[in-house]
């Protein structure tokens, strides 16, 4: 056997990018001094055929959208309910670390994983399953948050539980929103 003793094991940490916390806490500053104050955001979406969408938002590449096979899409790109759960957890995403920075927590790690139930059986209205709104889109949703950064468990779970509170997207989830669909 081998005498010589064996270098203490050494810890590995890594960060998520930072986001700069002197510009979030003047954002903060600035909704506290006009709580009322509401923004715009526009979306251009184009059908390409075949249930193949192209939304453009800003000067940024198009976001695709599809529908899968089973659905008459041909699968090219997520289907309009994902991207839906995908903005969810991007928004989630970026008010657990907008927490964390304001709380003075450094993470290291930060995953979402999302499922909801939602069927089709209306065929969009297209003679399938007479239902009514409330029975129609996403049933159920949950989300498992994987988080490691410099605090306790307790800490960390508070920091996703307050993100989640003040989540816009997760708030349009949980409340009707007043919307309008007309002919332009």
């Amino acid at each position: 056997m081998n005498d010589m003793a064996m270098p203490a094991a050494e810890t590995v940490r890594t960060r998520l990018k930072p986001i700069d916390r002197d510009g979030l806490l003047a954002f903060a500053e600035k909704g506290r001094n006009n709580p009322c104050s509401q923004g715009v955001m526009k979306v251009h979406t184009i059908a390409d055929g075949q249930f193949r969408n192209l939304s453009y938002v800003g000067t940024h590449v198009p976001v695709v959208v599809d529908e899968p096979l089973h659905l008459f899409g041909q699968d090219t790109a997520p289907a309009p309910s994902e991207v839906l759960l995908a903005a969810l957890g991007a928004c989630l995403s970026v008010g657990i670390q907008a927490v964390a920075t304001w709380k003075q927590v450094e993470l290291h790690k930060l995953e979402l994983f999302l499922e909801g139930d939602i069927g089709n059986p209306a065929a969009w209205g297209a003679g399938g399953a007479d239902k009514t709104p409330e029975t129609m889109g996403f049933q159920a949703v949950r989300v498992k948050v994987v988080v490691e950064g410099d605090a306790s468990r307790e800490a960390l779970d508070e920091i996703v539980r307050h993100a989640n509170f003040f989540s816009p997207v997760a708030n349009s989830f949980r409340n009707p929103i007043p919307m309008t669909v007309q002919l332009a």
